[in-house]
């Protein structure tokens, strides 16, 4: 079990960003990545349907022997306690509780902003996340149109900076002004430059992946479930496009997809 690969899911590409975290943190390890690129974004579906898709994400993974299953979807780790429960022994993680760790030790007093896809705000998962540990105000925005952009590649210029000034103008404006703003969707860390600039240099910008990362990794060292063997290669699926996915997913995962591992698979 120990040499098993670790699996991990998005509703795209966004959650490259976490699985190159995860094997910066964890070289060893072999993982296993499924990307639902048919039926992005997730962010604008219901909550019962994106839990619906979760779980057949997670079944994929779980039907090629992996040894943990890591929920690189903000707006599908809404459902890690279904996910938990059907995948039950075996291990499932979440983007948002580390992200809402990672903000509080940023930011300990507030205020935080979140931006996020349109059912991650909705939801309302990080303020329940960082109001679980402690009672920093939390404000929030939705984001739609950063996904697509991310996903098209689109990450500098004039219409990637209207978006981001639209977008956090207003949530900037507020007052006390955010001293950390968490980075509530996979995709967004692609876009992290912009963001930067609009919301300027004294907001403390939060990016999940690597607390997720050091989540992984703990838990592997907790159950003893860290690789002993060379690590093997990554294998990528996509439920749509794997051509596309290997050439735009390099954005994200930040070194070349060879295409010949990537494969088109059908979670319907």
């Amino acid at each position: 079990m120990n040499d098993a690969p670790i699996g991990i899911f998005d509703s795209g590409m966004g959650g490259l960003t976490v699985m190159r975290a995860l094997a910066l943190r964890l070289p060893r390890e072999q993982f296993i990545y499924l990307g639902d690129t048919a039926r992005l974004p997730y962010g604008t579906k219901s909550a019962d349907t994106v839990r619906r898709y979760a779980l057949q994400a997670a079944h994929a993974l779980t039907g090629r022997a992996v040894k943990l299953v890591v929920i690189a979807c903000n707006t599908a780790s809404v459902s890690l306690a279904a996910l938990q429960e059907a995948l039950k022994p075996l291990p499932v993680i979440g983007v948002i509780e580390p992200g809402a760790r990672a903000a509080l030790k940023a930011a300990p007093q507030g205020p935080i902003a979140v931006i996020a896809t349109e059912g991650t705000v909705k939801g309302g998962a990080y303020v329940r996340a960082i109001h679980e540990i402690s009672q920093a105000p939390v404000v929030q925005q939705a984001c739609p149109l950063f996904v697509p952009m991310a996903e098209e590649g689109l990450t500098s210029g004039p219409i990637v900076e209207a978006v981001a000034h639209r977008y956090l103008d207003p949530l900037m404006a507020t007052m006390p002004k955010p001293r950390a703003l968490v980075l509530g969707c996979t995709h967004f860390p692609v876009l992290k430059e912009v963001i930067a600039r609009v919301v300027g240099p004294d907001v403390i910008l939060v990016d999940s992946a690597a607390t997720t990362a050091e989540a992984v990794a703990q838990l592997l060292a907790e159950r003893d479930l860290a690789r002993a063997a060379p690590p093997g290669p990554h294998h990528f699926f996509a439920t749509d496009a794997p051509d596309r996915f290997a050439r735009v997913g390099e954005i994200f995962f930040g070194k070349p997809i060879d295409p010949g591992s990537v494969e088109q698979i059908d979670l319907q």
